[in-house]
Parts: structure tokens; sequence; C-alpha cells
């Protein structure tokens, strides 16, 4: 182990070894004043949250947003900035969280990884993720950008 880092040292050749770490995305999809919003069958009863997914080798963040939304509810989206990240509790992953605005395309789910996707206003929001999660930071910021006050667990 090396002292200084989370890392490993070669005692033969001193290559330092770094652990990896896996990309993984979050994003908010906003659409005038509606907010995207999925649910998984894993999640608690009534729970929607943002919509994720993993970055593949080859693609910047940007791409994997673009393919991630696309793949997962069928819409396009452009206007991608990031906003924050956590540490994810899968090993060895980092979530990168974004935001991005509609561009084009009716919501079509996929069916393996999402059971119902809609927009949402301020006045209809579903059960959200606790505000421990990036995920409620970025729906947070929907709400304070509409000029509304954020939610209190």
């Amino acid at each position: 182990d090396k002292p200084t880092e989370i890392a490993r040292n070669c005692p033969n050749c001193n290559l330092v070894s770094y652990p990896r770490l896996s990309p993984a995305l979050i994003m908010s999809v906003i659409r005038g004043d509606h907010i995207l919003l999925a649910r998984a069958p894993r999640f608690p009863a009534g729970m929607y949250s943002t919509l994720a997914g993993f970055v593949e080798p080859g693609e910047t963040l940007e791409e994997a947003v673009c393919r991630e939304v696309f793949e997962e509810v069928g819409v396009r989206v452009d206007n991608i900035h990031y906003v924050a990240s956590q540490p994810w509790p899968f090993p060895h992953s980092l979530m990168i969280g974004f935001s991005a605005t509609y561009k084009s395309g009716d919501i079509r789910i996929d069916a393996k990884e999402i059971e119902d996707a809609r927009w949402f206003s301020v006045a209809d929001l579903p059960v959200l993720p606790s505000k421990v999660s990036i995920s409620r930071l970025l729906i947070d910021n929907f709400l304070e950008n509409q000029g509304t006050p954020t939610l209190q667990e």
C-alpha cells in the first residue's frame, strides 16, 4: 500500500496502481416548466427519479447523456451542463450529474430498465429520492429555476 494515497506501489518496479473508476451518469431533462422523471421497478412505491446510466468506452460524458436518455425514454436532448458529482455505492463508481434540455421525441420507455416515465410540473411531483442523493439535487435545481423553494424531507 502507498501510505500517502489510495494506491498500491509495486516494490519491484515502483509502478503506482490506482483503483479503477466506472463513471456513471445521472441527468435531469427539462422541458419548459416540466422535468422528466422515471421509475424503476426496484424503487420504493410511488418514487420517481432522474435518469441514469453508465459511460461506455470511447464516448464523452455528453455523448453518454444523449445516448442514455434516448435509450431509456426515446427523447433527444441538448444544452448539456455539468452540475455535480457524488461517490456511488457500487464498487468503484462515481456518479456525475448533468442537466439537459428536451430537444425532441415522445416518451417511449425501455421496459427492461424502466416501468414508467413522465413529464412532471412543480404542482404534480411524485415521491422523490432522499436529499442525500445527487438525483434530488438535480430535481431541487429544477425547482429553484422554476421559482419554487426546494421541498423539505
